[in-house]
């Protein structure tokens, strides 16, 4: 008899409503749109859908018992089922509608339907389809271990943030209110024992660093101060173009305006480029700069980026501008003064920074600019202000020339890296030639000597051909270009003074090296910056740490007199946990004959 109800049940309500499909009366075909509440959870910020698993089974249970007679037809659409609010409401509520069978009045059901519909909200739930697939939810316990959770949350690198804790503390002391700063400044004798070479870029065996070596670091932490030598390079090339363009010794050449400027406007995009990429790193990685600043070597390149500047000025097209205002000068000169009183200072007061103890070739780029900055000071008409810079320049070169003849001061094998920073003993001595006779308005005997200086070095370099080959390229070669660019720079002034068939060839042959050697190491560097990827290694130099490592404790044995004993034993440690090996081998009888 029930079931006779529940058909004519269903047939009315097909009729009443005409339904497109033959469902039962508990799903419906019904738009998103015409259900208060649909997918709206802000509408009830109390909703807490039902998470029982009994209630959802029992629901099921009843309704397959009422209906279990009716074929229903499998959706290929996704249907909504309304849940209760809460297990307690869908169970008093299912009692007060269910009769003593435990089955459904499929009288009330309608009316309950309708009433219950603005009490409860909807979820839509998809029904899976044939060939789904149901992925195994992510354990919360794992997300930890996930290789992208571990690369967001890596903290290695936060020591060199500029908005880390530790800058934190630092403007707190600045504020007056102190507290611990655990890494200060590195003494200048960390970097000598936790470095080795000439330019302190390489870490010795026994010490450790503080990032990840066995991954690469962020750009900007691996983009060094001396990537502004490439600057130097091109900028010095715009300057040899528009002497060749404009000295009476070179007019053969019938050289163009036009090179000029197209390598004046290459150099100067390039200048805004590196620029602006070491400005990120000063404002993200604020450590790491401090680091390469306090850096004995590395500080000499935090003249480049003015020094640059200045050579800009003095290659300035004369389309661009025929006469650049004197500020200018003042403006630039600034920075260079500022941070030669910290280095001079520092090489003068005898303390850790002496210069017996940091003299290297790179400290000429210290150097350079007293000069530069007063050639171009005297070619915009001042006086006083260019002798000044070229008498402090020309006072520290022979202090810097005759330090750095005597010994190097780690007293070791130049590394063939390092090679090319050698032609730097060429750029001052040609800088200075051409910054006299800027101020004395013609070339007379103390830039001839000058540049006689610069000749005798460059030729003595050039001719120690096994010096400068067979070596890996790195940012290092670029000190090749500047120095050549000055010395031809030098020859074309000279030959102008001096004109015969000797040097204007001397001066062409110079002109032509050095162009050529600025153009293969900016196709190299091309490719290896945007091809291999390997221009920008990890940064070793900023990543020492700032204690010591505890030393290795060794038996020395010591007998007639002698060492020999201590490499034996050294020898046998090594080799006494290799299995198959001959111990006794590797002792050697002592040799006691001196």
């Amino acid at each position: 008899m029930s079931q006779m109800e529940n058909n004519s049940y269903l047939v009315s309500r097909q009729q009443d409503h005409l339904e497109p499909e033959l469902l039962p009366s508990f799903l419906e075909l019904t738009s998103s749109n015409q259900v208060f509440g649909f997918n709206n959870i802000k509408q009830n910020s109390s909703f807490q859908p039902c998470t029982s698993s009994a209630m959802v089974t029992e629901t099921f249970e009843v309704l397959n018992a009422t209906y279990e007679s009716q074929p229903i037809e499998v959706l290929k659409h996704s249907v909504s089922i309304s849940k209760p609010i809460s297990p307690m409401q869908a169970t008093s509520k299912s009692n007060n509608f269910a009769n003593h069978d435990g089955i459904l009045d499929p009288s009330v059901k309608l009316e309950t339907g309708e009433r219950l519909l603005k009490q409860v909200q909807f979820y839509s739930k998809p029904l899976m389809t044939e060939g789904a697939v149901i992925k195994e939810p992510v354990k919360v316990g794992n997300l930890n271990h996930h290789p992208s959770i571990k690369r967001l949350k890596d903290t290695r690198f936060d020591s060199f943030k500029t908005w880390s804790r530790k800058l934190e503390k630092q403007i707190s002391n600045l504020r007056g209110k102190p507290q611990n700063v655990e890494n200060e400044a590195l003494p200048v004798d960390r970097y000598f024992d936790a470095l080795e070479g000439p330019e302190l870029e390489t870490l010795r065996p026994s010490e450790e660093i503080v990032l990840p070596n066995d991954k690469t670091w962020p750009f900007l932490l691996r983009f060094p101060i001396s990537s502004f030598g490439i600057c130097l390079g091109l900028s010095s090339q715009a300057i040899l173009w528009k002497a060749l363009a404009t000295a009476p010794s070179t007019k053969f050449l019938h050289i163009n305006f036009e090179v000029n400027r197209i390598l004046w406007c290459i150099s100067l995009a390039l200048l805004a480029i590196v620029f602006t990429i070491y400005l990120l790193k000063v404002i993200f990685f604020f450590e790491a700069v401090r680091r390469e600043y306090f850096h004995p070597i590395r500080v000499n390149f935090f003249f480049a980026p003015w020094i640059v500047l200045l050579l800009l000025c003095l290659g300035v097209p004369p389309i661009v501008a025929e006469n650049l205002p004197k500020a200018l000068w003042y403006f630039l000169m600034i920075p260079i003064l500022c941070l030669e009183l910290k280095i001079y200072g520092q090489w003068m007061s005898g303390g850790q920074r002496k210069l017996s103890k940091v003299a290297n070739p790179s400290n000429h780029l210290s150097i350079i600019g007293n000069f530069v900055g007063a050639m171009l000071g005297a070619s915009m008409g001042l006086k006083e202000g260019p002798i000044f810079f070229f008498a402090v320049g020309l006072a520290h070169y022979i202090v810097l020339f005759v330090t750095l003849y005597q010994r190097l001061p780690t007293n070791e094998t130049l590394p063939k890296e390092l090679h090319p920073v050698f032609f730097l003993f060429v750029a001052a001595p040609s800088a200075a030639s051409l910054a006299w006779a800027e101020i004395r308005g013609f070339f007379d005997h103390g830039s001839r000597i000058a540049y006689f200086v610069a000749l005798f070095l460059y030729f003595s370099l050039a001719v120690r051909v096994n010096f400068f080959r067979g070596f890996k390229f790195s940012l290092a070669w670029w000190a090749y270009t500047f120095p050549m660019t000055g010395a031809a720079t030098a020859s074309i002034k000279y030959s102008s003074v001096v004109t015969n068939v000797g040097n204007q060839t001397l001066a062409v042959i110079f002109s032509v090296v050095a162009t050529v050697m600025v153009i293969a190491l900016l196709v190299t560097t091309i490719i290896h910056a945007f091809v291999l990827r390997d221009l920008f290694p990890n940064d070793i130099t900023i990543a020492i740490s700032d204690k010591k490592p505890k030393p290795h404790r060794k038996w020395f044995h010591r007998r007639n007199g002698s060492l020999v004993h201590a490499r034996d034993i050294d020898n046998f440690l090594k080799l006494a946990n290799e299995e198959g090996t001959d111990l006794e081998s590797c002792l050697k009888p002592p040799n006691n004959n001196r």
